[in-house]
Order: structure tokens, then sequence, then C-alpha cells
């Protein structure tokens, strides 16, 4: 399975980064000084992908807007001799060639998918969720693709969760088959911790083919009263194989405020410019919580 288009669903609510996200998508949220959005393009683009679909809600365009050029910025950045920024900025205006559909209502991750079908077509595909940002050697849609074509198969990326964790997630059931790698054969979408049938979780990266569109059509809403794309992916697996993948790198959850706060310190201290003042405040403030009368 080669794959050439990447959908990235940016069409949630973000209600659980709220009053933040009332106004700006959460996908536009920095991560450092990079939109969250940005780093799932990147990741895309390093992974060969160069066409990619977004999906937003109607007016929201934002997350598009950011790849779009800006003439009177850079005119400013020009004039200045501000050349490293100028480059910068033009980079992102030309690093994958974006379109946008939209979702009318907020039905679920796979009536969400299901709007990109005309912009797809008969391809394989990415799914990319930009809630999920990957800290990995090779990029964690990569290593899905890579996969995929290896194993000629549909391919989920996979997350071992503690399980008090399980009932934020679909979580699988399969048989180990090599590595990191299972052929699943169920799935429960968000598992009380009582009923989890394992701690195996999809996080937000799909490789799948072309059918899926035909039965997400045909799927009936699931929880949440919503047509859940892991509900699509049971019927898939009870067609032909499908394989989840244990990635190789760091997960973080930007869509969560835990999460959000620990990608900072994560990718910040990645960058060789903050790094070395970064980690000096952090000992700072783990110093002084431990100090005498910190309360700790």
């Amino acid at each position: 399975m080669k794959i050439s288009r990447a959908v990235i669903v940016a069409a949630g609510l973000g209600t659980r980064m709220l009053p933040a996200s009332k106004a700006i998508p959460k996908e536009i949220l920095p991560i450092v000084d990079r939109p969250a959005i940005q780093l799932v393009v990147e990741e895309a683009v390093a992974a060969g992908v160069r066409e990619i679909i977004v999906v937003i809600s109607p007016g929201r365009t934002l997350a598009l807007d950011h790849f779009r050029p800006a003439p009177e910025l850079e005119r400013y950045l020009a004039a200045r001799g501000k050349d490293e920024m100028l480059a910068m900025i033009r980079k992102i205006d030309t690093m994958a060639k974006l379109t946008a559909v939209e979702q009318a209502e907020p039905l679920g991750l796979g009536h969400a998918v299901l709007q990109a079908r005309d912009a797809v077509g008969g391809e394989p595909f990415a799914v990319m969720l930009p809630d999920d940002l990957f800290d990995s050697p090779r990029p964690c849609l990569g290593q899905m693709m890579a996969a995929a074509e290896r194993l000629n198969a549909p391919v989920v990326a996979l997350l071992k969760v503690a399980k008090s964790e399980v009932s934020k997630y679909g979580i699988v059931t399969g048989e180990k088959v090599a590595d990191r790698f299972h052929r699943l054969t169920g799935m429960v979408e968000k598992p009380a911790p009582d009923k989890a049938p394992g701690d195996l979780a999809i996080v937000g990266r799909y490789v799948l083919p072309p059918e899926i569109f035909d039965i997400l059509a045909r799927g009936r809403p699931g929880a949440g009263g919503e047509i859940q794309l892991t509900d699509g992916l049971i019927e898939l697996a009870r067609r032909r194989p499908l394989y989840g993948c244990e990635f190789e790198g760091t997960r973080y959850d930007v869509g969560d405020p835990l999460g959000f706060l620990t990608a900072q310190v994560g990718f910040g201290l990645k960058r060789s410019d903050l790094a070395d003042s970064f980690r000096a405040y952090l000992r700072t403030i783990i110093s002084s919580s431990k100090s005498p009368g910190s309360g700790q």
C-alpha cells in the first residue's frame, strides 16, 4: 500500500482545551513557536506525503490560513533584512499542497474522515489527528506507511496505556505476529477500565484503503451517537487483515491541558537555541518546589 495523500482531521470543537479553543482552533495553538498542525504537516512531508486534505468545521479556516502566503509580512521581513525569518515563512507556504473539506456537523471521527472521500479518490491514504504529536527517530506516519507497504495491508498506530486511561481510547485485541506488530481482531471504543479487553490503544495515525469510505458511509451511529472510525475498522478487519504497530517514539496528546504542557517541555528541550536555558529554568523550579516552606 503506497500512500501519496493524507487526511488531517481538524474539525473538532476542542472542548478539552476551552476556553483557549473558543475562538482559536486547538490545532493552531503553538507548541513552543509552531502551531500543532504545522508539526503534523511536517511529519507527513517527512514521510513522503505531498498532498494533504484538511477536514475543518464551517468557517474555521485559521488552520489553512497558516499555510497561505502572507505578502505584507514577507515585505516587512524583506525590507528589514530578516532573511532567515523570511525563508522560514516562505517554506511554510510551500511545504505541501493543502486543500480543505468541511464537516458540517460534529458527527464523529468516522464521519469526518468520510467527508474527504472525493478529495482522496480511490487510493490508499493516511489519517492524522493533530491532537497526537510524536517525537520519534522516524516520523510516526513514516513508520506506519513502511509497515503498510511491507504487509500490503492497512495499519494503525498503537500505544500501551495504563488501565486507568483505557476509557479515553479505542482498545484493540489481536494476535502478536512480530515485535511491535499485531494482527487486529477486535476493538472497543472507550471501554470502562474493568471491561477493557487489553491495554493497547489506537492513537492518531492510520494508513487505510479506500474501501473504508464505503464502510463508513453504511455505518450506523455508535458510541455517543456518532459515526465512529473504530466501528469502521472493526468491519474492515472482518474483510481483510488489519495490523497495529506499536510505534517507536514519544506521543503527546496536545488536545489535553496536561499533554499540551508536557509537549512544550519535550519539544522545548529539543531546541538547541532554547534547551540549555530552559533546562536551567526547570531545575530552578524543581529545586524551589523542594525547598523548606514550599508546601511540598
